[in-house]
């Protein structure tokens, strides 16, 4: 039994929870309006192929998303509270925001059953997969500074790697590896379930995925892999001579103003956060996760931010530019970055470390205790982030999918996000 940090596409086995998780849906936060959006994102000077150039000025009205008025405000209240009854999550924090139309901050439940603190937007939130949009950022980076090339083979950077002659970094980004996923190896899932404060390398994560045969021909098939990350991670601070961790912050988090994200070497976590709740034990019983180790997870998993931030960082990532114009990743960059090959879940693509569900750009992430969704609609100009201090599945199904598809369904009708649940695998 295995948890990955995203289960998008997951080849994880799924542990049936040992206890449900029963709170009081209460909501803490600013209502819904229909003032300026807030947080800080800013105008945006460039062009990228296929996104919505970013104006200083108010966008005309769009179609394909709803006035963030009274009355859809209620209505999302009730849709976050009847998937929080449903899904027995303890606290949840939704951010909605929409030019012309409108925001929508709310946190609902408890950041801690144990106290009864609540939910609150200003916590810091472990991300998870998020994680991989940031990593991919940090290599596309060198792609434009022709340190890397998108086409060469992973061999050519790290050693040891099956089929490293002829695996890409393309094929690592994109999730077409035919490596295997080393959070889904038994021994990886004993290892971290017996110790969970315990830090890991990046060479001992790999050895838990080189010990299972290549899957499949690189590029032949998407399949999800946290491998393929630890990978880039290392390909990044070979060919920029720092640390990955270093490198986000110095050239991705500082000029986004992101002053409140972060990637934790192991179990240091900023206060104040919120308590997260897991069932991915090694007896399968719901535990307290705030000070579990997340190097397991590194450059696939490992980071961590608030709801703030991640209002700015969905567009800045969907985009490719930072919130003061300046060029993030280089349009012809971003567009290959944004370019989303079909994957098995309908209206789902995976391009470069970001996907495409439905028209949202962007990830969600899931460890244990914690998941979170951060999309942007270029249609509308539209954000939307959710956090959450579980990551226990109800029938199946992600609660962060189920906030994502609720909310849309409310509020962009045209737009639907849904990752369908799939049946667990091996």
């Amino acid at each position: 039994m295995t948890h990955a940090c995203s289960r998008l596409c997951r080849s994880a086995v799924t542990v049936t929870a040992a206890g449900m998780l029963m709170v009081p849906a209460a909501a803490t936060g600013a209502a819904a309006g229909t003032g300026s959006p807030g947080g800080r994102i800013t105008a945006a000077t460039a062009t990228v192929p296929g996104v919505p150039r970013v104006s200083g000025s108010s966008p005309s009205p769009s179609p394909d998303v709803r006035t963030l008025d009274a009355g859809v405000a209620r209505q999302l209240d009730q849709a976050v509270r009847r998937v929080m009854r449903q899904a027995a999550v303890p606290g949840v924090t939704v951010g909605l925001w929409t030019p012309g139309r409108g925001q929508y901050v709310k946190s609902f439940g408890v950041a801690d059953i144990g106290s009864g603190r609540k939910m609150s937007p200003d916590l810091f939130m472990r991300i998870g997969s998020e994680t991989k949009t940031f990593t991919v950022t940090a290599l596309l980076q060198l792609v434009d500074q022709h340190k890397v090339g998108l086409d060469d083979p992973i061999g050519k950077y790290v050693d040891g790697v099956p089929n490293g002659d002829r695996i890409t970094l393309r094929d690592l980004a994109g999730m077409r590896s035919g490596l295997f996923n080393y959070s889904a190896d038994d021994g990886f899932y004993k290892a971290l379930t017996s110790d969970p404060q315990r830090s890991f390398t990046p060479q001992q994560l790999l050895g838990y995925a080189f010990r299972h045969p290549v899957l499949f021909p690189p590029g032949e098939k998407f399949y999800y892999s946290n491998t393929n990350l630890v990978l880039l991670g290392l390909v990044v601070e070979k060919m920029s001579g720092q640390s990955l961790a270093d490198y986000i912050h110095a050239r991705v988090l500082v000029p986004a103003g992101m002053d409140h994200t972060s990637f934790p070497a192991g179990t240091e976590f900023p206060q104040p956060h919120a308590q997260g709740y897991t069932n991915q034990t090694a007896n399968g019983r719901v535990a307290a996760t705030a000070d579990w180790s997340s190097s397991w997870a590194w450059a696939a998993g490992a980071m961590i931010s608030t709801l703030d931030d991640l209002h700015t960082w969905a567009r800045t990532v969907a985009t490719g530019v930072f919130p003061d114009g300046s060029t993030m990743v280089g349009p012809a960059t971003q567009k290959q970055r944004l370019t989303t090959p079909p994957t098995a879940v309908p209206g789902a693509g995976y391009g470069l470390g970001i996907f495409d569900v439905q028209g949202w750009i962007g990830h969600n992430g899931s460890i244990p205790g914690y998941e979170s969704l951060t999309v942007y609609l270029p249609s509308a100009r539209t954000t939307l982030v959710v956090l959450l201090n579980t990551d226990i599945d109800y029938k199946g199904s992600e609660p962060s999918t189920l906030f994502g598809r609720a909310i849309t369904e409310i509020v962009s009708p045209r737009h639907v996000f849904d990752l369908p649940a799939e049946p667990a695998a091996r």
